[in-house]
């Protein structure tokens, strides 16, 4: 890895390499990088799969193997701005299916317990107009959904 920037780093259970291909294959612009592999004497099995480098989306990450010690909650959670009602169908589809978790307001679990958030990308703005009834009515209507409907959003907005 380049030593500028940053990189994040998600901690895994056995599960670093078959996660970087699942991203890999849910993102565009995503590919695999470098694998390391614990050595003898390393408190994994010699020879598995330490770490596992891979771009999900232009964004750099590093799977690792880190052991039962570490779990993923809601308190880190990465943001999906969509354009459009196809793209949160896609991601929410995706990100849910084989063991994920729907959640609210557009939040949901992958199968690794990894928290998204799948947003339409002009949802601040509406919760942020400078009008309090326009972004009180999106603040309310989003709060009563799983998966957003950007449809009923512009409602709202509009005060339909």
């Amino acid at each position: 890895m380049a030593s500028d920037g940053f990189t994040t780093c998600l901690w895994f259970d056995g599960q670093a390499e078959e996660a970087a291909h699942f991203y890999v294959s849910v993102f565009k612009n995503s590919s695999i990088g470098k694998t390391a592999r614990y050595p003898e004497g390393a408190p994994q099995p010699a020879g598995s799969v330490m770490t596992v480098e891979f771009t999900a989306n232009g964004q750099r990450f590093l799977a690792l193997n880190g052991g039962p010690q570490f779990k993923f909650t809601e308190a880190v959670s990465f943001m999906i701005f969509c354009e459009n009602q196809e793209e949160i169908d896609y991601y929410w589809t995706k990100l849910t299916e084989n063991g994920g978790e729907p959640g609210p307001c557009g939040w949901l679990k992958d199968r690794y317990g990894v928290s998204w958030q799948v947003i339409p990308d002009r949802l601040d703005d509406m919760i942020t107009d400078p009008d309090p009834a326009k972004a009180a009515r999106v603040t309310q209507a989003f709060m009563a959904m799983g998966k957003f409907d950007i449809a009923a959003l512009d409602k709202a907005y509009a005060g339909e």
